[in-house]
């Protein structure tokens, strides 16, 4: 066997549902969609060295939980031989997806209605499909990397000179006439330009990022496999002009015309490129909540200050961040009055343990967590190891958010439903830089 010798395929699949869903994504508001702006999609990428087989799917959708993971993976190593755990499978966050997992905290929210297990059944057989045909379409293949620039596509949502990445990883795979198979890329944004008054499907400016890239320079029928890095605090709210399909064409492009200005340049490609995978699944500390009583008060404090502001601030983002801070204490006083209970304990055993990925295909290393993560973490791994992207959203969900210690002390939404300590955060860091410096010795 010719070890080294990279061979790739790739494959993309509409997962777009034909009838009329609830759209998640925003706490309060009845969303039934209407029709599809662009489809919603299962993107796959699949590479082998001769000796190490792995595969990325990327799904438009708000997120997955570890039993679709696990039905997904184990069907797809069934039919490949991939190992199960080296199968990532992420989605892309966006906020015009049917609901796709149960969140204990939108239980309280009585417009969400339950998962449909027949459109689950849809959306996971898509991916599967998608994993499928990427394996079958393998053929000697060489690979490239660069970074484009994300500037001007959003900030960190509480302050926008704080914490940002604006670094956009890009993964390019070429046949060897020199055609592009396909292009992987992690951009750290939450993929909400569109808002409460869409009821469109739409894998909202991710779907401007794919289409102008393919349109551009890639080919039309080039999968573009499209994940969201650590934007748990990240969020195009303090750069929008408006929540609309324009606006998410403008924000999209800007990704796209920065990964193609990239691609343009002098690049090196490779076949003889190793790859290596690890899989490690730690447990989490669990959250301690806060007296129902104070977190009532909390809840009538920021809603108070929210309705004040409808009335007195003419800025927008202002207004927003009162609303979302809000949200963020209705699902604290509902989750402090469950934890008075055992009730939950199942929700824990459903997230838990906590899955760390991690592959590495030459020198880079894509990694894996669950959850809802802050950009901090993600800058604190690239500063021990700059050749690294950190996927998130990804093989599983944790429920909410993964802050950090600011995050609790501030109160900020994030924090109020996030169901894990913060210290949760820098556990799975501590983890991540162990596995990595393993991969080095």
């Amino acid at each position: 066997m010719n070890f080294h010798q990279l061979k790739a395929g790739a494959a993309t699949v509409d997962i777009t549902p034909q009838e009329s869903h609830f759209l998640y994504g925003y706490p309060f508001v009845e969303r039934m969609s209407t029709g599809a702006h662009d489809a919603l999609l299962s993107s796959a990428v699949y590479l082998t060295d001769g000796n190490t087989q792995v595969m990325f799917i990327s799904n438009d959708v708000i997120y997955l939980d570890k039993s679709s993971v696990a039905r997904i993976r184990r069907s797809i190593s069934e039919k490949t031989g991939i190992l199960q755990s080296n199968i990532l499978i992420g989605a892309t966050h966006t906020h015009s997806a049917p609901v796709t997992v149960d969140l204990i905290i939108s239980a309280n929210d009585p417009v969400v209605p339950k998962v449909d297990k027949n459109l689950l059944k849809f959306v996971e057989k898509g991916a599967i499909e998608a994993g499928n045909r990427a394996f079958e379409k393998a053929k000697p293949a060489e690979i490239g990397f660069v970074t484009a620039d994300a500037t001007g596509v959003g900030t960190n949502r509480h302050d926008p000179l704080k914490e940002k990445d604006m670094d956009v990883p890009v993964m390019s795979v070429r046949n060897k006439n020199n055609e592009f198979i396909a292009c992987m890329l992690v951009c750290s944004m939450h993929p909400t330009i569109l808002h409460e008054d869409s009821t469109l499907y739409s894998s909202d400016f991710p779907h401007y990022v794919r289409e102008t890239l393919q349109n551009k320079i890639l080919g039309k029928d080039c999968p573009v496999i499209y994940f969201t890095g650590t934007a748990g605090n990240q969020s195009p709210r303090h750069v929008t002009q408006a929540n609309t399909f324009a606006e998410a064409k403008r924000i999209g492009e800007i990704v796209a015309e920065s990964v193609i200005t990239q691609l343009s340049g002098d690049i090196l490609y490779r076949s003889d490129t190793p790859i290596v995978s690890v899989r490690k699944s730690i447990e989490l500390p669990k959250r301690r909540f806060p007296p129902v009583e104070w977190a009532e008060q909390h809840r009538n404090e920021k809603k108070q200050r929210f309705e004040s502001l409808k009335t007195s601030s003419k800025v927008a983002q202002e207004i927003r961040t009162a609303e979302v801070d809000w949200f963020g204490s209705e699902e604290l006083l509902y989750l402090s009055t469950l934890a008075q209970t055992d009730s939950l304990e199942k929700v824990y055993e459903s997230c838990l343990p906590a899955e760390i990925q991690i592959i590495r295909i030459s020198d880079r290393a894509f990694i894996a967590w669950p959850g809802e993560v802050f950009v901090e973490y993600g800058l604190e791994l690239k500063k021990q190891f700059p050749k690294i992207s950190l996927i998130t959203y990804a093989n599983g969900e944790l429920q909410g958010y993964i802050v950090t210690e600011e995050a609790h002390e501030k109160g900020f939404y994030e924090a109020g439903n996030s169901l894990f300590d913060y210290t949760a955060g820098e556990i799975m860091t501590a983890e991540t830089v162990r596995l990595l410096k393993e991969l080095d010795k």
